[in-house]
């Protein structure tokens, strides 16, 4: 939620249920009206998605065909509630037919599906097409947050996903099936990702905290 970087491009989460959407969609008509040729990728979840904003910017992304792909991924849950308890209608990818916004639903825990996807959502909205939507359907292991125990699904469930859907090990068996590497190849990327990853978290916990003289920088706009 807190990550954030203007040079990439990427304008971080927000702390209210599906306001990004919005958000996202500004970006899009930003984008029309410089004519830069991008497409912004909007990201919610099957919770957000019955939030009133959505809607709002679905009607506004198609009445003036912004260029955005608003990318619903659907781990079943939300925060912690069955999609079948909180909408009435369970295929997000046909949200946008009011508004005649296309969209499909995507296998998310393919890597080459979600690839596939993603060039024809964008290769749409690029053309000057407007809006298309794709629900990605995905799952997660844990909890929504530290908080929360997921006592709402049997842990059969979760065991029986991570054994026949887990994206990385799919990818990891094509890669042995097909010989494009070998167990000791992929085991050294594992160990260069890992030394990547704590070194990052060893930043965040152990250099020492911004000086006080900080406290104020990027608060307020030069007069």
């Amino acid at each position: 939620m807190h990550m954030f970087s203007r040079e990439h491009r990427f304008y971080g989460g927000n702390g209210i249920v599906g306001a990004q959407v919005s958000l996202g969609t500004g970006i899009a008509f930003a984008a029309k009206y410089k004519g830069d040729g991008s497409v912004c990728l909007t990201y919610f979840g099957d919770g957000a998605a019955n939030q009133g904003q959505v809607y709002e910017s679905f009607n506004m992304a198609k009445l003036w065909l912004l260029p955005v792909v608003y990318i619903i991924e659907n781990n079943r849950y939300a925060m912690g509630t069955a999609v079948e308890r909180a909408s009435a209608t369970t295929d997000f990818s046909q949200r946008g037919q009011s508004f005649d916004i296309p969209g499909e639903q995507v296998d998310g825990m393919d890597v080459r599906m979600v690839r596939d996807a993603a060039a024809r959502a964008i290769e749409h909205a690029r053309s000057g097409k407007g809006p298309y939507i794709l629900e990605m359907m995905t799952y997660r292991y844990r909890g929504h947050s530290m908080s929360d125990p997921a006592k709402y699904r049997s842990k059969d469930e979760v065991t029986t996903m991570r054994a026949e859907h887990d994206p990385i090990e799919q990818v990891k068996n094509r890669i042995l099936d097909m010989g494009y590497g070998t167990e000791e190849s992929l085991k050294a990327v594992e160990t260069d990702v890992r030394a990547i990853v704590t070194a990052a978290a060893d930043f965040a916990t152990i250099d020492p905290e911004p000086d006080p003289s900080e406290l104020w920088t990027d608060i307020y706009a030069p007069a």
